[in-house]
C-alpha cells in the first residue's frame, strides 16, 4: 500500500493572485505556454481557477504570450 504526501501549496492561502504579477504566473506555464495542471501544481482548486484567469488575463493584456515561439 502506498502512502501519498499531500503537495504543499506553492502560493499561501491568503496571497492574491494578479495578473499583473509576470514571474508568479510563468512559474505555472510550460515552455509551450500551456497552464500546468492542478495535480502538478498542488494548488487547491480555488487557487488554480483564479490563477487560470489571471493568466488569461495577462494574456489578453499582452503581459504574457499565448505561445512561445523558441
Amino acid at each position: 500500500m502506498a502512502i501519498y504526501r499531500k503537495k504543499i501549496s506553492p502560493i499561501k492561502p491568503t496571497e492574491a493572485v494578479d495578473y499583473k504579477d509576470i514571474d508568479l504566473l510563468r512559474k505555472f506555464i510550460t515552455e509551450q505556454g500551456k497552464i500546468v495542471p492542478k495535480r502538478s501544481t498542488g494548488l487547491t482548486s480555488k487557487q488554480q481557477k483564479k490563477l487560470t484567469k489571471a493568466i488569461k488575463q495577462a494574456r489578453i493584456l499582452s503581459l504574457l504570450p499565448f505561445l512561445n515561439k523558441d
